[in-house]
């Protein structure tokens, strides 16, 4: 089994390929596992190389990511996110707040797939799973790209449930250890972000303040060479996560941390804007869980006892600057989702 690094000074990256179907390699396989296994309990956050997402659709995406945003200011505001139920569509620089202080960025929101989930008589919190198609802009304004993001969007999904069976292998849970806490595909509806964080010459340089992200994993694309995101360490140190061409940054979030009675370990990060001449760009993805489900009546306890151990040798993490996401244990994931955007 994998070393732990308990108070870890930099990120594990791992490899894909090491899981290939075209000629599978037990021990590979097994150094994968083990690897995850590691960056799970002791770090919360890795990068994951040799993905299954097109590269041609990845870079696409990148050249997009600029235009987007140089749309007219006036065209932008038309589809902002204040006027979506859905909280989808675009959001101005400096319109939020990240415990009281400005959030240096702009950004898109979008999800996947394009239908509104509620109806009379359903919980207020399945208006989040809405249409996109007030969150789009015009197609002659920016050609190709609603279709090449959907496309990435999708791609991304599907490493996404395919990724949550290696965690839940991991954990020691079986590779459908976790594939409960998700509804019918068509149910599910993720959400994801292109931001843009401009150079910031005078005043506070947060691009977003420290946080936790909600759901079990979040994919990130750090679609320009910027630097900026960093994750707290056990120490309360922030440690850099630079950019990696080819790579997404995972990291775990605070229902899959609560599920696991902290074994899989959230872990809090935040974006310094970019130093230079030019913005930073990136795109996450939140792989969302069922909204209905109540994760204080779900709480894995069938862990075995490598796992335990090394939970156990981790230690505790000292007092981190990141508070969000505190509801779980009373509410269902949806209605913890719509507070967070509330908030």
């Amino acid at each position: 089994m994998t070393t732990s690094t308990a108070n870890f000074s930099c990120i594990p990256i791992l490899d894909y390929s090491l899981l290939s179907t075209t000629k599978p390699q037990p021990e590979s396989r097994d150094q994968f596992i083990n690897e995850l296994r590691n960056a799970l309990i002791n770090v919360g956050f890795l990068y994951l190389k040799n993905h299954t997402v097109s590269q041609d659709t990845i870079d696409k995406l990148i050249s997009y990511a600029p235009k987007l945003f140089d749309l007219p200011q006036g065209v932008k505001d038309n589809i902002r996110m204040e006027n979506s139920e859905h909280f989808l569509g675009y959001s101005r620089l400096g319109t939020e707040l990240t415990k009281g202080q400005v959030d240096q960025r702009e950004q898109w929101n979008f999800g996947t797939g394009d239908r509104c989930r509620w109806q009379k008589g359903d919980p207020d919190y399945y208006r989040l799973w809405g249409k996109n198609q007030a969150s789009w802009p015009d197609e002659a304004l920016i050609p190709g790209f609603r279709e090449m993001l959907e496309t990435y969007l999708s791609q991304v999904e599907e490493l996404s449930y395919d990724f949550s069976s290696l965690v839940a292998e991991a954990l020691g849970l079986g590779p459908t250890g976790l594939k409960h806490f998700y509804d019918a595909k068509e149910l599910m509806q993720h959400r994801g972000k292109i931001v843009k964080y401009p150079v910031v010459t005078s005043g506070s340089d947060q691009g977003i303040g420290p946080h936790y992200d909600g759901g079990f994993l979040t994919f990130l694309l750090q679609a320009s060479p910027h630097q900026g995101l960093q994750v707290q360490n056990m120490s309360g140190e922030w440690i850099d996560a630079l950019p990696i061409p080819g790579t997404f940054v995972i990291n775990i979030g605070k229902a899959l941390e609560f599920v696991t009675r902290g074994i899989a370990k959230a872990t809090s990060h935040r974006v310094i804007s970019p130093k230079g001449e030019t913005p930073r760009y990136s795109v996450p993805f939140f792989q969302s869980i069922s909204p209905d489900i109540r994760l204080a009546n779900e709480i894995l306890d069938n862990f075995p006892a490598d796992v335990l151990k090394l939970r156990d040798e981790r230690g505790t993490v000292s007092a981190t600057d990141s508070v969000n996401f505190t509801e779980f244990d009373r509410e269902p994931s949806g209605r913890v989702i719509l507070l967070s955007k509330v908030k």
